[in-house]
């Protein structure tokens, strides 16, 4: 399986980006999907993560209402991130990953999964 993130940048606080990660190499629709995020000095952190079907989402805490994941199971295999309202805060090293399955409950633990892209460099000044 191959991940391949882009769509990072530089914006102002207040504004918007949306990330992209395109899959390959396996049946992406049965995979579970999510984005962490890491921090200059920070651990890496769960942002977002999306079930196989589209059809439950789930969010960190400090992005829930700003940012919404999606996916297109169709031929593009993609999963996005729509980041509104970006507050410097949200500056890191933004990363999409996949595994197969999960249980609900581990949707937001890195550990979960198997894959992962490169990283895209977000960054919001005040």
């Amino acid at each position: 399986v191959q991940l391949q993130a882009s769509g990072g940048g530089l914006v102002q606080a207040g504004g918007s980006l949306r990330l992209s990660c395109v899959a390959s190499g396996r049946t992406f629709r049965d995979w579970d999907m999510a984005w962490f995020r890491q921090a200059p000095g920070k651990e890496r952190e769960f942002a977002a993560a999306i079930r196989w079907s589209g059809g439950t989402t789930v969010y960190a805490d400090s992005v829930k209402g700003r940012f919404t994941i999606s996916r297109d199971n169709g031929a593009k295999s993609m999963v996005y991130l729509q980041m509104n309202s970006l507050k410097p805060d949200d500056t890191a090293v933004y990363y999409c990953a996949t595994t197969s399955r999960v249980a609900y409950s581990a949707l937001a633990m890195a550990f979960s999964y198997d894959y992962w892209g490169q990283g895209t460099q977000v960054t919001v000044s005040s």
